[in-house]
This record gives C-alpha cells, structure tokens and sequence, in this order.
C-alpha cells in the first residue's frame, strides 16, 4: 500500500493535525513536546523545506529533551540549520518565564503536606541552577508557611551553611518547625555525605532551640529524596544509607 508524506507546511496540514488548533480545541495537555515547541517556534525552514514541527524535533533530539533545550545557549540553539536568532530568543524567552513562574515564592500561610509539595513546588526553580542553592521554609504549629529564605549558594559545607545563619532568622519569625530544601546540579538527588552530616548538625541544634526540623528535600532534575521519607530524620548521620 503506498503512503504519502504529509505536507511540509503546517498550514497544509488537516486543521486537526496543526498544533495550534489542536491545542485551542483539545487543550495543551494533549499535545506532545514537539508540538507544544512548534507553536513557539511558527514557522519552520523554507530552504530546507521543514515545518516548525520538523524544527522542534530536532532541536528536542538535540539536546535531549526540553530540560536540556532549556539550558543551551542562544548559539547551541542557532547552530541547528533553520534556527535563527530571532527562534533562539523565543525559545529562551519562554523557559525564562517558566522559570519566573515556578520561582514565585510560596504564599504565606501554606500548608506543608508532604515532601512531593516541596519538589512540586521547587523544582522548577532550583533544577535547572548549576549551583548548590539551599532554603528553609520556616513554618508555624500547624505547619503553615511563615516565611521561605535562602541561606546560602554553593557546595554545601559546614562553613557555608551554618547553624547560626540557619536559626537566627527562625527565632526572629518564631517558628515552630523547618524544611531544609537543596538542588544537586548534577540531577542525582541522592544525599552526599556533606548533606547527610549538615543535615544532623542542623537538626541537633533544632532540638537544643525547641525547633522541630521536619525534612531535607534534596531536588535534582531525576526526582527528589526526602530524609522524613527514607526515615533518616531519627538517625545519626553515620546511621544513613548510601
């Protein structure tokens, strides 16, 4: 049976096949990636005779997905044939606002439910940072917000995340209970032995200060890890698996 390509140009293409009207008549949630990055991109390369669709592919393929496109440079996207500047900007203008959007502090007065609220809501924010960032969330008796900070950004040492720095600010906003959260650049949210051993002195200067401290979310690009979770809150730090 012979088969036929379909047309190269978007707008040939049967009105339910186009990106943009499937999404306007579907919703965004049915469309793929590529499409969704078709719709960005709009016009595909006329000399090499590919549509915005084709572009997307390739450009996913290239970096090896959206969380890899979101951090190439506006040269590694140009140097796909047919992406031009003006493409690169809308594209690094897009995961930028993604990444305003996902940066939006917490409000006051949420509660805390579990460790996946606190990736749901971080890693937007702190996946793509190619530094170590670390926060606490200092939350009230009923585990509401009270107010996120951030302590520190860099290879997390004893040095740069100090009990003091951490704690003077929790006793000033009189909270109850804190969540430590972190990013590890490199994806792997598996604990280092530096976060496992910040994470017990911390967690022994809360009790000398009557603070409860609930969890350490370490967030990376290939999920997150949760001490409170994996039960490590209760032990030494030499107690915790690797």
């Amino acid at each position: 049976m012979e088969t036929f390509d379909p047309p190269r140009r978007i707008k040939d293409w049967p009105e339910e096949d186009r990106p943009r009207e499937k999404l306007l008549a579907r919703g965004a949630d049915q469309l793929s990636d590529a499409e969704l990055l078709a719709i960005v991109l709009r016009t595909g390369d006329a000399a090499s005779q590919t549509s915005a669709l084709d572009q997307a592919r390739q450009l996913l393929s290239r970096f090896g997905g959206l969380r890899g496109l979101g951090a190439a440079t506006a040269a590694e996207v140009c140097a796909i044939k047919g992406v031009g500047i003006v493409k690169a900007a809308q594209i690094q203008a897009v995961f930028a606002i993604a990444a305003r959007l996902a940066a939006t502090p917490l409000q006051k007065g949420a509660p805390y439910s579990c460790a996946a609220t606190v990736f749901d809501h971080f890693r937007g924010r702190l996946g793509p940072l190619r530094k170590e960032t670390f926060l606490v969330l200092m939350l009230d008796s009923k585990n509401r917000l009270l107010k996120e900070m951030e302590v520190s950004v860099g290879s997390l040492t004893a040095s740069i995340v100090h009990p003091r720095e951490v704690f003077a600010p929790v006793l000033r906003e009189s909270a109850a209970s804190v969540i430590f959260i972190h990013n590890h650049p490199s994806g792997d949210p598996r604990p280092s032995r530096e976060d496992i051993e910040i994470t017990a002195r911390l967690r022994q200067v809360g009790e000398l200060l009557g603070i409860r401290v609930l969890d350490h979310v370490i967030v990376g690009s290939e999920g997150y890890v949760s001490f409170a979770d994996q039960g490590w809150m209760d032990l030494s730090a030499m107690d915790v698996p690797r």
